[in-house]
């Protein structure tokens, strides 16, 4: 079922442009100093093709929920992939949205000093500014819109959102939201998964938490369970 992606909902600035590429699953929302449109989707559908034709090599990759044996012959988004889902515990395709997301930005950060992409839900991004970044959560949930506010020193800057509750992802939880900031989008992505999956009821935030901060690079974790919210690290809520 098509879900509205209300996230995408943000105020144009003066000076700023912002274009959507598409190729099959992958959805990119992109805001930018200069409309990158064309080298955007150019390095999307060389990353993708990178990740078929791997998919198309050993089919495993596509379908695993645990991670892989590194292989350290694979093209570099691919092994980028696999750290993550190691270093999480997860399957290597749950960081994918992430992956996507960060090697696209970083290819474009050349051509422009601000960079935000969006891929269901999981971006990065590269600002020399605050930023407010907002946690999509059910109507049903805590009832307020909330964000997290970023700042330019961590900059560039993975934020990822995992929810048992909304969306299409796979997750074993039943969270409404988790969102992980971690310089590697990839890893913010897997970990936000792991986490998630983690979650049965507000009781588990404590314990997810625990286990999420003890990874290396990660930056902070917001956990949203109905009424309940917990947070750990460099986070920094707001209403929105």
């Amino acid at each position: 079922m098509y879900q509205p992606r209300v996230y995408r909902d943000f105020s144009i600035k003066k000076g700023e442009y912002t274009f959507q590429v598409a190729v099959k699953e992958s959805d990119l929302y992109i805001r930018a100093e200069r409309n990158l449109k064309k080298q955007a989707l150019e390095l999307l559908l060389k990353y993708r093709l990178q990740i078929e034709n791997y998919i198309r090599k050993y089919p495993v990759f596509s379908s695993s929920l645990i991670p892989l044996k590194f292989d350290s012959l694979a093209p570099p988004i691919i092994k980028t992939m696999m750290k993550s889902s190691i270093i999480a515990g997860v399957g290597p395709m749950a960081s994918v949205a992430g992956a996507l997301a960060e090697f696209v930005g970083k290819d474009l950060m050349p051509f422009s000093r601000k960079i935000i992409i969006e891929n269901g839900g999981d971006i990065f991004l590269n600002v020399q500014n605050e930023t407010n970044v907002g946690i999509l959560t059910p109507e049903s949930s805590i009832g307020e819109k909330i964000g997290i506010k970023v700042s330019p020193e961590n900059m560039p800057l993975g934020i990822c959102t995992s929810s048992g509750t909304i969306g299409h992802s796979l997750s074993f939880g039943k969270s409404d939201a988790v969102c992980v900031l971690s310089s590697s989008t990839p890893l913010a992505d897997a970990l936000a998964t792991s986490v998630a999956n983690r979650i049965k009821g507000k009781n588990d935030i404590y314990s997810a938490i625990e286990f999420g901060k003890k990874i290396e690079g990660v930056l902070g974790i917001v956990i949203i369970f109905e009424k309940a919210i917990g947070s750990w690290g460099d986070v920094e809520l707001v209403r929105l």
